[in-house]
């Protein structure tokens, strides 16, 4: 007797398929350091699931946002060194502290706060300096680094490990910007060397591909090792060796002829135009399928593309299987985003009728979304 089932909508996780990419960026960047960003529950593709098998590759530190995502990988026993890479306020000081993170820092308060936890702690903390070449997000300015950096050396408890910098715009044709960057961040670790600084980095998915010059020395990938490009104005033709690491997937729960001019879901948004098999699938914008999609996207039943019709809901859509008759049945396996026979569905293809990029598609898929690990497919 099956007392807990489980959701019928899965993301499958390939994990073949993260060593492979993980291979293919490595050998982008020689023999530096990689520290994968598997923040964003590991870009909706299960942040417990990716960090165990990167540290099973051998990846030694790890990148995430904040430091409540931390301490979800360090308490579920996952070894690694934790970089923080959002900026954050004094009251998570002590925290980040107890659990060894490596934050990201642009603001003397913090560094304060951080020292005088460490302190009272008993404990050294590892910083990293944000400082802002383009991005216009966090981090201080080139001209404040050299006073920020004496400043703390006035705090025993306060290691100044790496500086950082972050591209607005590596992943565009135009590198006009990013170059400029590489060349401001190039500056600023020439007239820094007397800081004893171990690890100055700034490269992330794009730049790996596109910048080598921006490599340094450690690089942060994060859309890439999941199989996913940066954008679709990567040069390096490398990008179209990724293979996607997450599949997302549900079964047909039910099954109805209809009449012509029949109108299905909310708001009647769609009128069969002719005699239906309509398919009930059980994800919605509930599990992450984005509502703006309604009417605009198709989804694969043995093999073959089904249009999805009527308002997608909470919890359930539908689908138009008409050209399956007789050979459909409940229970089917649907894609969402994945390979089914030849045909293929990708997380850019749902992005593009949305009009954003492929992060959100895969970081939008719900935490009831159960993620199941495969291998060797």
């Amino acid at each position: 007797m099956n007392t807990h089932p489980t959701h019928l909508t899965t993301a499958e996780i390939n994990l073949d398929h993260l060593t492979h990419n993980m291979g293919l960026l490595q050998e982008l960047v020689g023999t530096r350091p990689m520290w994968p960003a598997i923040k964003a529950n590991g870009y909706g593709h299960g942040m417990d699931i990716i960090a165990r098998h990167l540290v099973k590759l051998g990846y030694k530190t790890l990148c995430v946002a904040h430091v409540t995502e931390a301490i979800t990988l360090i308490e579920s026993g996952v070894d690694a060194n934790i970089l923080l890479l959002s900026a954050t306020l004094p009251e998570h000081s002590e925290a980040i502290v107890s659990y060894c993170c490596e934050p990201t820092v642009c603001t003397f308060e913090m560094v304060e706060a951080l020292a005088s936890d460490a302190e009272k702690l008993g404990k050294q903390v590892s910083v990293h300096l944000m400082v802002d070449t383009g991005m216009g997000r966090i981090g201080i300015t080139p001209d404040e680094v050299i006073p920020f950096l004496e400043r703390c050396r006035e705090y025993p408890t306060i290691n100044v490990r790496g500086v950082m910098s972050h591209f607005p715009c590596a992943d565009e044709t135009n590198k006009t910007l990013s170059l400029e960057q590489i060349e401001i961040f190039q500056r600023i670790k020439e007239m820094t060397r007397e800081f004893d600084i171990e690890v100055y980095h700034m490269a992330n998915s794009a730049a790996i591909f596109d910048l080598p010059g921006s490599h340094f020395d450690a690089v942060r990938p994060g859309i890439a090792i999941y199989g996913l490009p940066p954008s679709q104005e990567i040069v390096n033709p490398c990008v179209h060796e990724l293979k996607p690491v997450l599949e997302w997937k549900t079964q047909i729960t039910f099954l109805k002829e209809v009449p012509a001019q029949t109108g299905l879901s909310y708001g009647h948004a769609f009128h069969t135009h002719k005699p239906s098999l309509i398919a009930t699938v059980p994800v919605g914008y509930g599990d992450g399928l984005i509502r703006n999609l309604t009417n605009n996207m198709d989804m694969m039943v043995q093999g073959v593309r089904c249009p999805q019709v009527g308002r997608i809901t909470m919890d359930q859509s539908l689908l138009d299987v008409s050209h399956l008759r007789g050979k459909v049945k409940q229970g089917d396996e649907v894609v969402i985003i994945g390979q089914q026979y030849k045909e293929k569905i990708t997380a850019d293809e749902l992005a593009i009728k949305l009009g954003t990029i492929n992060y959100e598609v895969v970081t939008s898929i719900a935490q009831r979304v159960n993620r199941i690990i495969v291998e060797g497919k």
